[in-house]
Formats: C-alpha cells, sequence, structure tokens
C-alpha cells in the first residue's frame, strides 16, 4: 500500500515549554495560554437558541414496539432551550440541589438529553449513572452506592418496565420517580410528559443567572477500579474550560458545521462530557447512535454511519475494529462515512496497528487520502480532556502535548514516571469524600492520575509524550524485575489481532509472567464448530490453540527479558462481568478486579494446573 497524503487537519498546539524542579520533577506546559471560556454551559445554549434556533441540536431514530428503529426524531435548539426552562423549572418547584440532585439510570436518549439541560438551567447537579448497574447487575451493590453517595431527591428512567425492579430495590418513597414510558409497580410515578409540561417563570431564569463557575453542574462516578466508584464533582467551570481547551488543541470543532453520530454513554465522561458538552458549545449537531460496538448492535452504528455523515467522528478501539472490517466491503460506510470526516479519535484502550492500516486501505481506496487518527490522554478527575497529538503521524501509544490551561507535573516514581494535572478542568474533589479528595492532590495541588509516561523523543520535547501504562497495575516478579503492564499488554493484543480482546497479565511475586486472554468472536472463524457452540468447545478446539501457539512463540522472539516474556498463556472463555468491576461500560478492562475474581485460574496457571496451558516453543 503506497502512503497517501493526509486530509488536513490543523494541531492546536505543537510546542511546549519543560521547567526543571526538584530532583525527579519537571513541569510541562503548551506554549500557548487559554482562552476566556463562557462561565457556564447554559450560556452557549442560550446563544445558539438565538442564532440557530432551527438547528438540530439531537436526534434519535424512533424506537417502534418490536425493538427496531425507524425514521430520525429531531429537537432544534430553540426546543431544547425551551424544554431545559420548563424541565428547570419543575426541578426548582421540587426544591432539588446538589444535595438532593437527579440521579439518571437509563442510557442516552433525548428525554435524558433534556432532562440534563433542565438540570444545568435551573442550577441543580445530575448524575448520569451506569445503566449496568440497574439492568445487569444481580445485587444493585452499585447502585446502592451511588443511592446512598448522592441521595437522590429524585430519579429518571425511561422504560418503567426495564428499570422497575432496580428503583424498587435501591430507592425509598421519599424519591420521586420520573419514567418516559409506563409506570413502577406500587409507587407513584410521574411522567416525563408532565415534568415537561410545567410552566415556566421568571424564576428559572433567575436560578440560571445564579448559576457560575463554581455551580455543580454533575457527578460522574468513577469505574471503581480499586475501590468502590468514586463521584467526581463536574463544576461549570471544569466543563467550559475543558470545552475551550478542547477547542484550541482541536480547532477543526470550530471551523465549521459540527455533525457527530455517537453511542458513547453519558454516565462515562468522553460521552457525556467531551460529545454532549461539544455540541452545546460549537453549536453542532448530535444523533444519538443506539448502536454498540458488540455483536449484537453494531448492525445500528453501521446503518446510522451510511445515512449521516460526521464532520469529526470518536469511538472506541473495538468500534474502530467493527467499523474497519465493514467498510473492506461495504460500499455506501465507506462513502457517507469518508465524505466529510475531518478526524477520528480513540481513546479507552490501544488501537491494535492492524485495524489502522485496515482504515487507512479503504480511505485511500475511497478518497484517495488518509483521515487523521487522533488521541490523547485524560480522565473523569480532567474533564476529561488534558493531552492531545500534536501532528499527523501518531503511533499506537502516542499522547501529546498538555491543552492550553493544563499543567503537567512529570514526577519520578521508582523507575517510572507518573503524569499529575493542575488547571482549571481539574475537578475539586470526590462528592462527601473529604480524605479521599485530600489524597488525590499533591502537596502543590497537582491531581494524582496515576498515568505513567514517556518522552515520544528525548531530543524533542514538541513531540510530547506516549502512555507508559498505570503505575498502579505494575508489579514485581519474585526477581524483583519490575513488569509494566500496559506496554506488554498493548504487545500482546497487536500480536494477537484480530483475536483478542483484552488481556490481564499474572505473575505477581512469581517467577514468570503469564497472560490470561479474552479472545474475540473472531475465533470462531477458526475453527469447524457450528455457529452456537460455545466459547469454552471453541476455545478447546485444536485450530485454536495452534493459533495462539503462534502468538505465543511470535512473543517471545522478540521478548528480551522475564519481565516482557510470556511464559504461559490460557484462553478464557467467560467474559468480564460488571457486577464484579472486571469491565467499564467501554468494555476497558479492570486488570487487579479480573486478578482478584479470578485467583483460582491465576493459581491454576502458574500450577499447570488447566487444561490447555500455552508455553513458548521456540
Amino acid at each position: 500500500m503506497t502512503e497517501a497524503k493526509y486530509r488536513p487537519l490543523k494541531f492546536g498546539v505543537t510546542r511546549a515549554t519543560l521547567r526543571d524542579g526538584d530532583t525527579g520533577v519537571h513541569y510541562l506546559r503548551a506554549d500557548q495560554e487559554l482562552s476566556p471560556f463562557p462561565e457556564r454551559l447554559t450560556d452557549r445554549l442560550v446563544h445558539w437558541a438565538k442564532e440557530r434556533p432551527d438547528q438540530t441540536l439531537f436526534a434519535r431514530r424512533v424506537k417502534n414496539a418490536d425493538g427496531s428503529t425507524g425514521d430520525w426524531q429531531h429537537i432544534t435548539f430553540a426546543q431544547a432551550l425551551d424544554a431545559a426552562r420548563r424541565i428547570g423549572q419543575g426541578l426548582l418547584d421540587r426544591g432539588l440541589s446538589a444535595e438532593r440532585p437527579v440521579l439518571i439510570l437509563s442510557e442516552n436518549d433525548l428525554e435524558h438529553a433534556l432532562l440534563a439541560l433542565g438540570c444545568l438551567y435551573a442550577g441543580v447537579a445530575y448524575c448520569p449513572t451506569s445503566p449496568a448497574y440497574s439492568l445487569i447487575s444481580q445485587d444493585f451493590d452499585k447502585l446502592h452506592h451511588v443511592v446512598k453517595t448522592l441521595t437522590p431527591g429524585l430519579v429518571f428512567a425511561s422504560d418503567a418496565l426495564r428499570y422497575s425492579r432496580a428503583m424498587l430495590a435501591t430507592l425509598g418513597d421519599d424519591v420521586e420517580l420520573v419514567t418516559t414510558n409506563g409506570t413502577v409497580p406500587g409507587r407513584d410515578t410521574t411522567s416525563f410528559a408532565a415534568l415537561l409540561a410545567t410552566e415556566p417563570t421568571p424564576a428559572v431564569d433567575a436560578a440560571m443567572a445564579a448559576t457560575g463557575p463554581d455551580t455543580i453542574a454533575k457527578f460522574l462516578f468513577t469505574s471503581g477500579s480499586t475501590k468502590m466508584p468514586k463521584a467526581v464533582i463536574n463544576t461549570q467551570r471544569l466543563w467550559c474550560a475543558n470545552q475551550q481547551q478542547m477547542t484550541q488543541s482541536m480547532p477543526v470543532l470550530a471551523e465549521g458545521p459540527l455533525v457527530l453520530v455517537d453511542w458513547l454513554p453519558w454516565n462515562h465522561t468522553f460521552g457525556g462530557n467531551h460529545n454532549f458538552g461539544m455540541v452545546i458549545y460549537h453549536g453542532g449537531t448530535l444523533y444519538i447512535d443506539d448502536g454498540k460496538p458488540t455483536p449484537a448492535l453494531m448492525h445500528e452504528t453501521l446503518r446510522n454511519l451510511r445515512e449521516i455523515a460526521p464532520t469529526v467522528y470518536f469511538n472506541v478501539p473495538t468500534g474502530f475494529e467493527a467499523i474497519a472490517n465493514a467498510m473492506k466491503t461495504d460500499d455506501l460506510l465507506r462513502r457517507t462515512l469518508l465524505s466529510r470526516v475531518n478526524m477520528f479519535f480513540y481513546a479507552g484502550a490501544a488501537l491494535a496497528q492492524p485495524i489502522w492500516d485496515s482504515l487507512f486501505e479503504s480511505q485511500e481506496r475511497e478518497v484517495g487520502e488518509r483521515i487523521v487518527m487522533t488521541t490523547g490522554l485524560g480522565m473523569t478527575e480532567s474533564g476529561p480532556f488534558g493531552i492531545f497529538v500534536t501532528n499527523p503521524n501518531v503511533k499506537a501509544g502516542d499522547l501529546g502535548l498538555p491543552t492550553p490551561g493544563l499543567e503537567l507535573k512529570l514526577v519520578d516514581m521508582q523507575g517510572k514516571t507518573e503524569v499529575r494535572y493542575k488547571g482549571p478542568n481539574i475537578t475539586p474533589g470526590y462528592w462527601r469524600l473529604p480524605e479521599e479528595t485530600a489524597e488525590a492532590f499533591d502537596e502543590e495541588g497537582f491531581f494524582k492520575t496515576g498515568d505513567a509516561v514517556k518522552w515520544i523523543d528525548e531530543t524533542d520535547v514538541h513531540l510530547g509524550l506516549k502512555f507508559d501504562g498505570r503505575i498502579a497495575e505494575d508489579f514485581k516478579l519474585a526477581t524483583g524485575t519490575f513488569v509494566s503492564v500496559g506496554p506488554l499488554r498493548g504487545k500482546i493484543i497487536a500480536a494477537g489481532a484480530p483475536y483478542i480482546q483484552d488481556v490481564v497479565l499474572t505473575g505477581i511475586n512469581l517467577k514468570e509472567v503469564g497472560a490470561m486472554v479474552f479472545p474475540t468472536t473472531a475465533v470462531r472463524s477458526l475453527s469447524d464448530l457450528p455457529a452456537d457452540a460455545s466459547m469454552h468447545d471453541v476455545l478447546d478446539h485444536p485450530a485454536v490453540l495452534a493459533q495462539f501457539q503462534l502468538i505465543v512463540n511470535e512473543l517471545a522472539k522478540t521478548a528480551t527479558g522475564s519481565a516482557n516474556r510470556i511464559a504461559r498463556m490460557c484462553l478464557l472463555a467467560d467474559p468480564p462481568t460488571i457486577d464484579r468491576g472486571e469491565v467499564t461500560d467501554k468494555g476497558s478492562i479492570n486488570q487487579r478486579a479480573v486478578l482478584t475474581h479470578r485467583a483460582d485460574t491465576v493459581a491454576k496457571l502458574h500450577s499447570d494446573g488447566l487444561r490447555f496451558i500455552l508455553k513458548p516453543q521456540v
């Protein structure tokens, strides 16, 4: 494949200033100041409702009774502002506040969006929480924790039938229940339509005017990697500053009409702050995608991308993998998706090089140029945007430079370099957790991310940083040698593409590194078993085992020592579960939780107690 030119994309930050601190400490800033930004996101909603009243802000396909989706239903900026004032008045009438916020249990939809805007307008904090806590969890342990932490005064769910069990199990009679469809058995239930029918008064506009940079806009819960999830305080300052930072790092957002087609869940900062906030800030349009990068729902995403052409497109690596595979043969998908998209952006995990190559090949074939694939680093506590790439020549693991207004502190941590953040986009802390908040910041007020970084090129700081794993995930072998989990995990996934979804490394205080692999459904194609064969049978098939033996052998050839040599590997038929905290909504693996809950498998892997253990044969 001959390398083609890139579709033009301007990068906002390409130079940085590095200064030295105490021994082992350095500080990194963009060579660009942060421009002024609004005091509250609702200022942008009001602005665009005046400037572009009839433009679509949100659109979603109508859900049919059989579960299928139909035509797009649109909400304009003017309609969104009217709904925000009405809902905001209803929330004020109920005396809701940050102490008694609105809790949203259900997925992305138009009612969810309007309720969020109503909360923002009235200055009432809200929290979208993971639908899995209500729909997949069997013990509702995390939902109980969320309710106890927030003490909500009103809880919304789109469908009473789907969410009744969770609501009845976790919410007291003093909490008002609001649903779009149906009622909760045995409980008074307010319809969303009734809330929307509230007549606004001057009081709701006065409430909006009284909000400011320090007003709590929302709470977003962390994924709970090591403990129960914490409620991250998101102020109006955090959200607005971060949107302005994104604009300066990614000028493409403000260069023309912004159109997103997006499935990313609003209970996560990527979908709920980064993308949801982006369309409000820039007067864009968000097509809510009911698809998801799973075998059961990816078809809906592909259908939407055949019809709606985004100007920028965000996804996680599993989503881009599915799109890359589909574009090989889907002419309409290639033609529509590539017609006006100026930038792709992935986050959440590493993107394997074969996926990258496949996307480039389809792009060159269809439009004769490549679309820049961008990425960066951020977290719930940073709004999330923090670090962004500086040029189109991005490689897996590259992060780039800090966004304007964010200062990075690079701290030596036993051979690794932790990156810490300080800026207007950093959370003031965790709700009702003063000790955890104090622990999260260092003596200079920098937030301790736990992420490790390296220089892309030690001779050129302007190229910025690359990811070097999570410090908390790294461990020592019995020999005292450190295992750097992040880079090694990425290497295994790349070597095993397209058959490895994720991998958890083992070997803490042992002599060898092991790998527990979660395979993709692509492994089924390696066997001659029927489509309904169990994953256990598929992974026991000789052809599947032979393929993974090749992967183990290839990894061994490039290993340079015990810390990066996979000495034993097993394949896991049972996928990671949310109930046990092994995986987030976006599919990111929680290494510690997997190791804890599958300790028996770890022990058997290292004692030759499993039926099939793959070891290097080189």
